[in-house]
Protein backbone atom coordinates (compact mmCIF):
# COMPACT_ATOMS: atom_id res chain seq x y z
CA UNK A 1 0.00 0.00 0.00
CA UNK A 2 1.43 3.35 -0.99
CA UNK A 3 0.85 6.37 1.22
CA UNK A 4 -0.48 9.67 -0.11
CA UNK A 5 2.34 11.91 -1.30
CA UNK A 6 1.98 14.55 1.48
CA UNK A 7 2.37 11.87 4.16
CA UNK A 8 5.31 10.21 2.43
CA UNK A 9 6.99 13.59 1.89
CA UNK A 10 6.73 14.49 5.59
CA UNK A 11 8.05 11.07 6.66
CA UNK A 12 11.06 11.56 4.38
CA UNK A 13 11.58 15.10 5.70
CA UNK A 14 11.56 13.91 9.33
CA UNK A 15 13.90 11.01 8.41
CA UNK A 16 16.54 13.50 7.27
CA UNK A 17 16.77 14.95 10.79
CA UNK A 18 19.60 13.61 13.01
CA UNK A 19 18.57 10.82 15.37
CA UNK A 20 15.22 10.19 13.67
CA UNK A 21 14.81 6.92 11.81
CA UNK A 22 11.98 5.81 9.53
CA UNK A 23 9.80 4.45 12.39
CA UNK A 24 10.05 7.62 14.47
CA UNK A 25 9.46 9.72 11.36
CA UNK A 26 6.30 7.72 10.63
CA UNK A 27 5.06 8.07 14.23
CA UNK A 28 5.61 11.85 14.16
CA UNK A 29 3.85 12.19 10.83
CA UNK A 30 0.79 10.19 11.89
CA UNK A 31 0.67 12.05 15.20
CA UNK A 32 0.47 15.35 13.31
CA UNK A 33 -2.15 13.87 10.97
CA UNK A 34 -4.40 13.00 13.95
CA UNK A 35 -3.59 16.09 16.06
CA UNK A 36 -5.76 19.22 16.01
CA UNK A 37 -4.99 21.43 13.01
CA UNK A 38 -3.41 24.17 15.15
CA UNK A 39 -0.64 21.76 16.28
CA UNK A 40 0.59 21.25 12.71
CA UNK A 41 0.14 24.94 11.87
CA UNK A 42 2.13 26.00 14.97
CA UNK A 43 4.93 23.62 13.97
CA UNK A 44 4.94 24.96 10.41
CA UNK A 45 5.08 28.55 11.68
CA UNK A 46 7.90 27.74 14.13
CA UNK A 47 9.92 26.12 11.33
CA UNK A 48 9.37 29.12 9.07
CA UNK A 49 10.41 31.56 11.83
CA UNK A 50 13.48 29.45 12.61
CA UNK A 51 15.02 30.60 9.34
CA UNK A 52 13.42 34.00 8.85
CA UNK A 53 13.74 35.14 12.47
CA UNK A 54 17.36 34.22 13.17
CA UNK A 55 20.78 35.35 11.97
CA UNK A 56 24.42 34.96 12.95
CA UNK A 57 26.18 37.49 15.14
CA UNK A 58 28.73 39.33 12.99
CA UNK A 59 31.26 39.26 15.83
CA UNK A 60 31.15 35.76 17.35
CA UNK A 61 28.92 33.87 14.86
CA UNK A 62 26.55 32.68 17.56
CA UNK A 63 22.85 32.64 16.70
CA UNK A 64 20.93 35.85 17.32
CA UNK A 65 17.66 37.45 16.27
CA UNK A 66 17.31 38.58 12.67
CA UNK A 67 18.14 42.24 12.21
CA UNK A 68 20.71 42.35 15.01
CA UNK A 69 24.37 42.85 14.15
CA UNK A 70 25.62 41.48 17.50
CA UNK A 71 24.23 38.89 19.89
CA UNK A 72 23.38 39.79 23.47
CA UNK A 73 26.68 38.46 24.79
CA UNK A 74 28.88 40.47 22.41
CA UNK A 75 26.81 43.60 23.02
CA UNK A 76 27.11 43.27 26.82
CA UNK A 77 29.66 45.78 28.18
CA UNK A 78 29.69 43.90 31.52
CA UNK A 79 31.37 40.89 29.89
CA UNK A 80 35.16 40.62 29.79
CA UNK A 81 35.93 41.01 26.07
CA UNK A 82 39.58 40.18 26.75
CA UNK A 83 38.74 36.50 27.38
CA UNK A 84 37.60 34.63 24.28
CA UNK A 85 36.17 31.11 24.54
CA UNK A 86 36.28 29.14 21.28
CA UNK A 87 33.50 26.56 20.85
CA UNK A 88 32.38 24.35 17.99
CA UNK A 89 28.63 25.02 17.93
CA UNK A 90 26.03 27.48 19.27
CA UNK A 91 24.72 24.75 21.62
CA UNK A 92 28.14 24.82 23.31
CA UNK A 93 27.62 28.51 24.12
CA UNK A 94 24.38 27.58 25.89
CA UNK A 95 26.18 24.85 27.85
CA UNK A 96 28.90 27.25 29.01
CA UNK A 97 26.37 29.95 29.88
CA UNK A 98 24.37 27.51 32.03
CA UNK A 99 27.34 27.18 34.38
CA UNK A 100 27.08 30.84 35.39
CA UNK A 101 30.85 30.79 35.90
CA UNK A 102 32.10 32.32 32.67
CA UNK A 103 31.96 36.07 32.07
CA UNK A 104 34.05 36.38 28.90
CA UNK A 105 32.85 36.27 25.28
CA UNK A 106 32.68 33.52 22.67
CA UNK A 107 33.66 32.62 19.13
CA UNK A 108 31.67 29.86 17.39
CA UNK A 109 33.57 27.88 14.76
CA UNK A 110 30.50 26.05 13.39
CA UNK A 111 32.17 22.69 13.37
CA UNK A 112 35.53 20.98 13.87
CA UNK A 113 38.29 19.90 11.53
CA UNK A 114 37.50 16.51 10.04
CA UNK A 115 39.47 15.37 6.98
CA UNK A 116 37.27 12.27 6.73
CA UNK A 117 34.18 14.45 6.28
CA UNK A 118 36.06 16.93 4.12
CA UNK A 119 35.91 19.76 6.69
CA UNK A 120 39.03 21.90 6.53
CA UNK A 121 40.05 25.24 8.10
CA UNK A 122 38.37 27.19 5.29
CA UNK A 123 35.01 25.63 6.24
CA UNK A 124 35.13 26.99 9.80
CA UNK A 125 35.11 30.54 11.21
CA UNK A 126 38.89 30.48 11.73
CA UNK A 127 39.82 33.48 9.56
CA UNK A 128 37.28 35.52 11.50
CA UNK A 129 38.83 34.32 14.77
CA UNK A 130 42.31 35.39 13.65
CA UNK A 131 40.97 38.84 12.78
CA UNK A 132 39.43 39.18 16.26
CA UNK A 133 42.70 38.25 17.95
CA UNK A 134 44.63 40.62 15.67
CA UNK A 135 42.41 43.43 16.96
CA UNK A 136 44.49 43.42 20.14
CA UNK A 137 41.72 43.37 22.76
CA UNK A 138 41.97 39.63 23.48
CA UNK A 139 44.28 38.59 26.36
CA UNK A 140 43.33 34.93 26.66
CA UNK A 141 41.91 32.38 24.23
CA UNK A 142 40.20 29.36 25.81
CA UNK A 143 40.06 26.43 23.40
CA UNK A 144 36.79 24.75 24.40
CA UNK A 145 36.42 22.39 21.46
CA UNK A 146 34.90 19.01 22.26
CA UNK A 147 37.17 16.38 23.83
CA UNK A 148 37.17 14.19 20.72
CA UNK A 149 39.69 13.43 17.97
CA UNK A 150 38.21 16.18 15.80
CA UNK A 151 38.00 18.62 18.70
CA UNK A 152 41.61 17.94 19.73
CA UNK A 153 42.82 18.30 16.14
CA UNK A 154 40.98 21.61 15.88
CA UNK A 155 42.47 22.85 19.16
CA UNK A 156 45.99 21.93 18.04
CA UNK A 157 45.47 23.66 14.70
CA UNK A 158 44.15 26.80 16.39
CA UNK A 159 47.06 26.82 18.82
CA UNK A 160 49.44 26.81 15.84
CA UNK A 161 47.55 29.69 14.24
CA UNK A 162 47.50 31.77 17.43
CA UNK A 163 50.89 31.11 19.01
CA UNK A 164 52.53 34.12 17.34
CA UNK A 165 50.06 36.52 18.98
CA UNK A 166 50.61 37.91 22.47
CA UNK A 167 47.68 36.02 23.98
CA UNK A 168 47.54 33.28 26.58
CA UNK A 169 46.20 30.06 25.04
CA UNK A 170 44.41 27.65 27.39
CA UNK A 171 42.39 24.47 26.95
CA UNK A 172 39.53 23.23 29.11
CA UNK A 173 40.75 20.75 31.72
CA UNK A 174 40.02 17.09 31.19
CA UNK A 175 37.08 17.01 33.54
CA UNK A 176 35.15 16.43 30.34
CA UNK A 177 34.79 12.83 29.12
CA UNK A 178 36.70 11.86 26.00
CA UNK A 179 34.38 11.61 23.03
CA UNK A 180 31.64 13.65 24.75
CA UNK A 181 29.98 16.89 23.66
CA UNK A 182 29.80 20.08 25.71
CA UNK A 183 26.04 20.32 25.29
CA UNK A 184 25.56 17.07 27.27
CA UNK A 185 27.98 17.87 30.11
CA UNK A 186 26.50 18.76 33.50
CA UNK A 187 27.15 22.17 35.05
CA UNK A 188 29.59 20.95 37.73
CA UNK A 189 31.74 19.11 35.18
CA UNK A 190 31.87 22.19 32.97
CA UNK A 191 32.71 24.46 35.92
CA UNK A 192 35.58 22.16 36.98
CA UNK A 193 36.87 21.99 33.42
CA UNK A 194 36.69 25.77 33.08
CA UNK A 195 38.40 26.41 36.43
CA UNK A 196 41.14 23.84 35.68
CA UNK A 197 42.00 25.00 32.17
CA UNK A 198 45.69 24.78 31.37
CA UNK A 199 48.17 26.42 29.05
CA UNK A 200 48.82 24.38 25.92
CA UNK A 201 52.48 23.29 25.77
Amino acid sequence: MSLPAPIQNLIEAFSRLPGIGPKTASRLTFYLLRAPENVALDLAQALDELKSGTAFCQTCYNITEAGRVECGICADDERDHGILCIVEEPLDVLAMERTGGYQGVFHVLHGALSPIEGIGPEDLKIRELIRRVQGGEVREVILATNPSMEGDATAMYLRGQLENFTVQITRLARGLPMGGDLEYADQNTLLRALAGRQAMD
